[in-house]
């Protein structure tokens, strides 16, 4: 093995490691088996790990999801939110969302901690309050991502934080010969977001990349 192959190895088992490295339970692995049979990609075990983590130290009550899925992303949120806090999630797939209330019944989540919303998430956003959340998640169609950006600079409180995933998008983003529409997209939010003054943001090498972003407290 040469040693270009060697450190790509290393890299692979040390990823691998930091995926395992917080366990997922039988609750996250059914969800996990309810996306497959439905054809949905959930969140990487290393990602919602970094979600329960922010949403931790954020102390989170209100938090947004965009994407809903089978429920994966919304326990590890709902793990590290406070006790009385609230997820409203949006997805335009009604059967996703009512695997997710299986996710969230089985974790002994309250049904009124979670706000499932039937929808397209850029006709359900606009209508959330203004500066109400402590945290949102971009999870949803790849094309509007730049919009949901937009969406979660209003939605956030001062000091909120903003959490896009696929932001590596399959190791296509950071690929310059790679131009399929979802790769320019999310690149284009990814390099968006690092010269925009309104977040101070960072690109965690976790699934398939968690970049995140804390809405500075004097952003217009």
């Amino acid at each position: 093995m040469d040693t270009d192959a060697r450190a790509l190895a290393a890299f692979r088992a040390s990823w691998e490691y930091a995926e395992a490295y917080v366990g997922e339970d039988s609750v996250l692995a059914d969800a996990r088996a309810r996306a497959e049979e439905v054809g949905c990609v959930p969140i990487h075990p290393g990602s919602g790990a970094a979600l329960r983590l922010l949403a931790a130290l954020l102390d989170a009550r209100h938090v947004v999801e965009i994407g809903t899925g089978t429920g994966v992303s919304g326990v590890w949120l709902l793990r590290g939110m406070r006790p009385d806090g609230v997820l409203t999630s949006v997805d335009v797939e009604a059967e996703h969302q009512r695997h997710a209330r299986e996710a969230f019944a089985a974790e002994g989540v309250a049904p009124s901690r979670a706000r499932l919303i039937t929808g397209r998430a850029l006709e359900v956003l606009p209508r959330l309050a203004d500066g109400a959340y402590d945290l949102v998640l971009v999870d949803g169609d790849k094309a509007e991502y730049a919009e949901y950006v937009e969406q979660a600079a209003r939605l956030l409180r001062p000091g909120g934080v903003m959490a896009v995933d696929n932001s590596l998008w399959h190791d296509k983003v950071a690929d310059p010969a790679q131009r399929d529409p979802d790769t320019i997209a999310i690149r284009g939010v990814v390099t968006a977001l690092r010269e925009d003054e309104r977040w101070t943001s960072a690109l965690l090498p976790v699934g398939d990349g968690l970049l995140t972003a804390v809405r500075r407290p004097d952003a217009v």
